[in-house]
């Protein structure tokens, strides 16, 4: 059985990857879809949902379109998600890597490191840094970058200290080929599926962290994002619980479409399944 056909019977998989298309689509399309920013009032503040055909979901305080804003704000979500990942997956890799091949002092020093990012909360260091550095997108993908790297350089380094005793890397050793061209031919490619499974669930924790630093005040000010959406309202709650709810909602379900991504991601990748469908 092909790894697609694995990865499309799992029905949780397959819903959340049309909700995923859909997020993308709509964050896509966003500048189509609303021809206006999502910062300019263009309607009666504290509409509610569905009582304008113009406004599906209402507007906010200031007479915004809270439709646009979760538009606008799903390229912000994926955008910062996605790039954050993929650094933190690249620092990881290498880490793990150099730590897992090379083993003894290195092992111990780039592992001592690690622990020591461990140490603190993420979301306690991704504040830190966001404020130190001046909240802009350029240091939210950093901090998160930066806070999400040590799981995946443990996991690359058990797979590397296991996969680095199989027949065929001493083989390539044997013949002389150098460490960088064994790691990124022979156990690399050999430690791939763990390590995307790994990187979908990382892209929903990085959205939930973006949501909670721009719900704080930490978010970039030029940018509509869910998270700035959701802080924005708190002070609404009695009056027009609509301006979180559908914010909300939309984290909720991107998040739970990532997972459920990841899920059929490990089902579909996973080798005991593979030698079955074999």
């Amino acid at each position: 059985m092909s790894f697609l056909k694995r990865f499309v019977t799992n029905r949780g998989a397959a819903v959340g990857l049309v909700l995923l298309l859909v997020v993308i689509l709509t964050g896509i399309l966003a500048p189509t879809l609303y021809q206006d920013p999502p910062w300019m009032m263009v309607a009666e503040p504290l509409l509610g949902p569905f009582a304008d055909t113009a406004y599906p979901l209402g507007t906010d305080m200031l007479g915004r379109d809270i439709a646009a804003g979760l538009a606008y704000g799903a390229r912000v979500s994926l955008m910062i998600g996605v790039i954050s990942t993929l650094v933190a997956v690249l620092i990881g890799i290498v880490v793990g890597a150099l730590a897992g091949y090379h083993g003894g002092r290195v092992d111990d020093a780039l592992m001592r490191g690690t622990e020591f990012f461990q140490t603190i909360p993420q979301l306690a260091m991704a504040l830190v840094l966001v404020a130190i550095f001046k909240p802009s997108l350029y240091s939210i993908v950093g901090a998160i970058s930066m806070v999400s790297w040590p799981p995946v350089a443990r996991l690359v380094r058990s797979e590397f200290m296991t996969l680095k005793q199989r027949e065929f890397v001493q083989a390539a050793i044997v013949i002389g080929q150098k460490p960088a061209r064994i790691i990124f031919t022979q156990i690399l490619p050999n430690a791939a599926s763990p390590i995307i499974v790994t990187a979908s669930l990382m892209t929903a924790t990085a959205i939930l962290t973006e949501s909670a630093l721009s719900f704080l005040g930490l978010g970039d000010r030029n940018l509509m994002s869910w998270g700035f959406m959701i802080g924005a309202a708190r002070t609404m709650l009695r009056e027009a619980p609509w301006m979180s709810l559908w914010p909300g909602i939309a984290i909720m379900l991107t998040v739970l479409a990532i997972n459920l991504i990841g899920e059929g991601l490990n089902d579909a990748l996973n080798p005991q399944l593979r030698k079955r469908g074999a």
